[in-house]
Order: C-alpha cells, then structure tokens, then sequence
C-alpha cells in the first residue's frame, strides 16, 4: 500500500472539516435540531410493515408478529418490533436475506461478484472513489459490464474523490458509464456550491435483486483486512470495517435512494428508468428489517432518532463498535442512563484514528461516559472503521453513519436495521471478536493521563461540530 494510499480517507475528512471551517456556519445544537421520538410508554400498534408487493394489510402484519414469537425467544422480537415502530418510523421490510461482511476484502469479493453478473444496470454510490489498484480494478470490470450493454452509473463525492485523477473518470466516462458527482466544490453551471454537506453513502444495486451497505469506501487502504494487523507495530496496515449484502424487497429501497439523489444532484444520464417501475425483489429469506436514509435537510435525522429510542429501550445490552465516536449532549445522556439502569454498554472505539482530531474529540468524553459504568474498549491492533450497533442480541444496525455530529447533521447516510435474533446473534459474534481484539480504557489510567492529551482533547472538542 502506497503512503498516498493509506492517507486517502484522513485526506478526505480533513479537507471537508477545514472546508467547512473556514465557512464557520455557526454552531446550532444538534439535539435542537433534530428532535427524538420519545419511548413509548406502553407498546404501540405497529404500523404495517411492508413485503415484496408494499405495505402488509393489518391481517399481515399480526401474522408476522405471531410468526416471529413462534421462533424461539421470540417474545423479545416482538417487544423489539413494538418498540421501534412508532407512526413516524420506517417501515418494516419482511421477506429479506442478509449476509455480514467483515473488513475490505470480503466485502470486495462480494460486490464485484455480484457485478461481474449483472444483466441489467449497477448503481454504485461511495464517499470515496480511488483511482488505485482498488479503483482501477473495479474500473476494469464496470467497464467489462457496460461493454456487454449493462447500464452502469456510479455516483460519488466531490471531497471524498478530492484526491482522484481527473483520467480515472474520463477513463469510466469515455467507456459509457454514467458519472454524477456530489455537491462539486467548484461552480457549475450556476449550482451553489455546498462544502459541508457531503455524500457520505455506500451503496451498490445490481440488476435491482442484490444491494450492499456500509462503512467500506473504494480504496487501497481496506484492501487489508484487520486480520492482517497482528501486532501494535503493525497498526495501519489493515482496516476493520462492516458491510451488508441485502437480497429481497428491501433492495428496492436502497435503488430508490440512489435514484433520488442522483436526480436531486440534477445530473445527465439517469440511471435505467424502467429500474424505478420494475417488480420489487421478490421474498428471499426471514429477515425483518428497515432502510434509515438521512440527508441535512430532513427535520428530524431517522438514524439518530431510531439510535437513541433503541438504546433507552434496552434492557441487557448496548454492544457499539464505532470509527468516530462524537456523541452529542442527548447521546452521552442516554449511553449513561443505560448504564446505570443496569444496562451492559460497552463500546469498542479506535485506539488510533486517520483523523486525530475526531478521536480526540471522542475521548474528550471518556471520563463522563467511565464514571456513569460504560465499558469502553479500543483496537489498536488494526484501523477500525466500522459502524455498527446490536442491542439486546435483537436489534441491530449496520451503515454509513458515525456516531458524531457530521453523520447527523451534514451528511447523506444510511443504514440498516434488522429486528430478529439470527441476525442479532450474528452480531454478538462480531462484537465479541472486536472486544476479544481490544484493550480495556481504565478509569484510574485515564485519569493519569497526560496535559498534553488532554490540551489535544479540548482541542478537538471546540471543533467537534465541524468534525
């Protein structure tokens, strides 16, 4: 890996928050600015959740809820499900199959498989977009894919993609694929220039019957895995991150995301039009789940909101591995009134960032969250990257967002959320692997630490709405 390379996500961070400083928007509260849902009192009616042909009559949806308390344990999905599905949430998607990918190179396996088949169209959504061997490679084969008449259209940032060679996309644009970027940092045609908000998803559909979600860019620097990085010396050479693949109707709902943005970005060649009148994805597997898409413009941010009304609904646990830990006043709240509940909250956090500002900022509120009985743990053996969440073995979101102030107020993001204990239990085993990987963060050490960590800590925390 090239030190160009291994730089390319710090680069990109970096340049959107001294972007973004030097605009100095001012600095709102973001608990004022995105208001939660509070927990329900007593269980509401669910809203109907929805199947491969849209939304399930009443009938339906009282035959899934009675369906998944015939599964072992099953009372607690249901609590889950009644929990979480309040008039405003999103709905329900049932008949879905999923499969975890852990770090880099697993998830490229996957993607580029499933574009090597592609018939129809492949839409790819990223932050960042490499013009390495990374890049280069999936340019190969989006090329292939676009000679054999598929419709390819790739949508990525202007910031993240900052460093990328302008003959990489004269390369993609010149073999017929269609290119979008987000929000361009320089005029165009009379658009407004937009440095703050950013296009922070990752999203791949093929064919509209297989999509992909979650934290991994198109870069060189996960094309190590963190299984690679045994020893703290090694540190930086693999990175630990989290996608889903996602089969069944849910799919339709990531395409129309894509789709609704590249069309708000106002950009030529839309993607396939017959893909937005197409069947959705038929039935292919038990998995019950929802799409969370959030963009600055929304009144209320749906990640943060479902994040927070599933951590004060918890009962057991609150198992968070995070790349950027940030949280806002209303999330410290609730991580520690989890804790003191009885609740286990242990979060697994990165002993070392591409960006030392964001981690700084994050372990500025170390101390607060150690003191109210928060485990918290960090990998220093590989570069962590991942954003996911499972809360009593039940409820689990895998996706683009961080839990800091940029994922919820300046960024497009998305995640998924499964309700279900198979899922849940797939994410304990990969919790339980990040914590086994991981030192614990002692309050009586920390307390000891020294003025010059604690200079950078304050530091960063002036900054960290604008990180």
């Amino acid at each position: 890996m090239s030190a160009a390379a291994s730089r390319r996500p710090a680069f990109a961070r970096a340049a959107a928050a001294a972007l973004l400083v030097a605009t100095f928007a001012g600095c709102a509260d973001v608990a004022d600015r995105m208001p939660v849902r509070p927990a329900p009192e007593a269980a509401p009616t669910p809203s109907a959740p929805a199947g491969a042909r849209g939304p399930l009559a009443d009938q339906a949806a009282r035959e899934l809820v009675a369906g998944l308390r015939a599964q072992g344990h099953s009372e607690r999905v249901a609590r889950w499900l009644a929990a979480t599905q309040t008039p405003d949430a999103a709905p329900l998607i049932v008949g879905n199959a999923t499969r975890l990918l852990v770090d880099g190179p697993e998830t490229y396996r996957a993607m580029f498989e499933a574009i090597a088949v592609g018939r129809r169209h492949v839409h790819l959504e990223t932050y960042i977009l490499a013009g390495d061997e990374t890049g280069r490679r999936l340019a190969d084969l989006l090329l292939e894919r676009r000679r054999q008449g598929v419709r390819v259209s790739v949508l990525y940032d202007a910031i993240g993609a900052i460093g990328t060679p302008t003959e990489y996309f004269d390369r993609l644009r010149d073999g017929g694929v269609a290119l979008c970027e987000f929000n361009p940092i320089t005029p165009r045609s009379g658009r407004p220039v937009s440095l703050n908000h950013r296009d922070h998803r990752k999203i791949l559909v093929v064919d509209g019957r297989i999509a992909y979600t979650g934290g991994v860019n198109i870069s060189d620097v996960y094309s190590s895995g963190s299984a690679s990085a045994r020893r703290r010396s090694e540190r930086g050479t693999g990175w630990r991150d989290t996608h889903i693949e996602i089969r069944g109707p849910a799919v339709a709902e990531l395409q129309a995301l894509f789709v609704g943005t590249w069309r708000r970005q106002g950009c030529p060649d839309l993607p396939d039009a017959a893909a937005d009148s197409a069947p959705p994805p038929a039935v292919q597997g038990d998995r019950v789940l929802r799409v969370l898409a959030s963009t600055p413009d929304d009144a209320r941010n749906a990640i943060r909101d479902e994040l927070l009304v599933a951590m004060g609904a918890a009962e057991r646990s609150i198992h968070v591995t995070m790349a950027y830990f940030v949280p806002d006043p209303r999330m410290l709240e609730t991580l520690e009134a989890a804790a003191r509940r009885g609740v286990d909250v242990t979060l697994v956090l990165p002993g070392f960032s591409d960006f030392w500002a964001v981690l700084a900022a994050g372990r500025s509120h170390y101390a607060r969250l150690l003191e109210a009985g928060v485990t918290i743990r960090e990998r220093r053996d590989a570069l962590l990257h991942a954003k996911t969440v499972v809360i009593d073995g039940v409820w689990a979101t895998v996706g683009s967002a961080n839990m800091d102030w940029r994922s919820f107020l300046h960024n497009d993001e998305v995640n998924i959320v499964v309700i279900g204990e198979g899922f849940g239990s797939e994410m304990e085993r990969m919790f339980a692997a990040d914590v086994e990987r991981s030192v614990p963060v002692e309050a009586a050490a920390w307390s000891r630490r020294g003025l010059a960590e604690r200079a950078k800590e304050g530091l960063a925390r002036l900054l960290e709405y604008w990180l």
